[in-house]
């Protein structure tokens, strides 16, 4: 009986002395006691000093992939706001040379994205004056319809007399006669006239902004074509001398375009300087439209030593810096800020922060910047 006591007061202490382990305490296997219980350091998680813990099973799911990236030199680059223009040989703007009333072509109006060719008939603007000045050309017309009555019945009258009327009288009656009668059917042709809106080049429709019956001044925009084959983008550059060191160019965002430099300006224009490339789309590459803001990665001519990377390898750190991920074991990656240079659309070069040892995550960075 005493022996049963004895035992069962020891094993009343040994759980006391886990329950109220004092600082210090580790267990049979060396783990803390005084602490509580967190994560297995062998567990998807990101650890105290900022790096991240990935299993080899959890890697295989995220499809990681490292590469030890050499040093080298590449064509450094610089990136300009740009936007879409259009090329002044393959668009046009449809403008109104006066003031009129809109009425529907043979086909109707046209609408945006509407494919049309060079003259084809897109609306027809029919005249209208001001009152008083409609008012007199009524009057003036009607003045011309009495006066060619007149002319006609003289004209017959010295035609029934030919054999005793001088034939130079009869000419300069019928040539009077004919005179007010080209007269009458301008002006009558005038108050009732309407004009061919025609369209200037072969291409889309990029903007139409009339309707039915609207009523339109001289030089108002009543449609935009543009050939969405050949587009121009227009860049800008703070310094002037960038503009002979660029060779060739890329849009960022928007694969499948390469960009040929075309020319710079010669004036600034709010303190930039304008630079002209001409887009040439591949068969896959998305449509651009007229005004769409860009970003424009140029290349240039001189040469920058680093560690040529894909973008998808660079992702950001919570302050918002440019971090790529090292693999430093099997299971432990480290992020690592770095400066880097855009090269085109899907690489770049790092100029600082990484070593030409460092194992690279090149696939699936994204993925293990989110572990938390």
């Amino acid at each position: 009986m005493k022996r049963s006591i004895r035992w069962s007061l020891s094993v009343l202490m040994m759980v006391a002395t886990v329950a109220i382990a004092g600082p210090g305490a580790h267990g049979p296997n060396g783990e803390h006691l005084d602490t509580a219980a967190g994560p297995s350091g062998s567990g998807l998680v990101r650890l105290p000093d900022g790096s991240v813990n990935v299993p080899k099973l959890s890697q295989r799911r995220m499809g990681l992939r490292t590469v030890i990236a050499p040093l080298g030199k590449a064509a450094g680059s610089v990136e300009l706001s740009g936007r879409v223009v259009m090329d002044p040989n393959a668009g046009g703007r449809v403008q109104a040379s006066h003031g009129g009333t809109v009425e529907p072509g043979p086909q109707g109006l046209p609408v945006a994205g509407q494919a049309v060719r060079k003259g084809q008939v897109l609306a027809f603007l029919r005249h209208h004056a001001e009152p008083f000045a409609q008012a007199n050309q009524q009057s003036q017309l009607a003045e011309l319809r009495t006066a060619r009555e007149v002319a006609e019945q003289r004209l017959r009258r010295l035609e029934s007399l030919e054999g005793t009327t001088p034939r130079k009288e009869i000419e300069a009656a019928r040539s009077e006669l004919a005179g007010l009668q080209t007269r009458e059917r301008s002006i009558g042709g005038s108050l009732s006239s309407r004009e061919p809106v025609t369209a200037p080049v072969s291409g889309v429709i990029a903007r139409a902004d009339v309707l039915v019956g609207q009523v339109v001044d001289a030089r108002e925009l009543m449609f935009e074509v543009v050939d969405p084959a050949r587009l121009l983008v227009e860049a800008v550059v703070a310094d002037p001398t960038l503009a002979a060191l660029l060779s060739g160019a890329e849009l960022k965002l928007l694969p499948g375009y390469r960009l040929t430099p075309v020319g710079a300006a010669r004036a600034l224009r709010d303190g930039v300087l304008p630079i002209t490339f001409r887009a040439t789309a591949a068969k896959d590459a998305a449509p651009l439209a007229i005004g769409q803001p860009v970003t424009v990665v140029a290349r240039l001519k001189t040469e920058t030593e680093g560690i040529v990377l894909p973008a998808s390898a660079v992702v950001r750190n919570p302050a918002n810096e440019p971090v790529v991920w090292i693999k430093a074991t099997a299971e432990r990656f480290v992020p690592q800020p770095v400066q880097l240079q855009t090269l085109d659309a899907a690489t770049v070069l790092v100029t600082k922060g990484l070593a030409a040892d460092n194992r690279v995550v090149v696939q699936g960075a994204a993925l293990v910047n989110q572990i938390r």
